[in-house]
């Protein structure tokens, strides 16, 4: 089992997610909810296809804090 890092963003119509150490993984949903089932879904399927093909397979290496700064 890996854990890989997605960043959600809010759209317009919803939201947006990507993982930065999947290239061109991404994934919308209209809830923040459905987008992260959908990115999981979508994951499952690039590293699927990354296995097809006989590629590799990345090692999660990304993760995520916050600092604060006065604004």
């Amino acid at each position: 089992m890996r854990k890989y890092l997605i960043v959600v963003e809010k759209t317009s119509t919803g939201f947006s997610a990507y993982s930065p150490d999947l290239e061109g993984c991404v994934s919308t949903g209209r809830t923040l909810e459905e987008t992260e089932q959908n990115m999981r879904e979508a994951i499952e399927l690039h590293l699927e296809g990354m296995r097809l093909e006989g590629l590799p397979v990345p090692e999660p290496h990304t993760y995520s804090s916050y600092v604060e700064v006065s604004a």
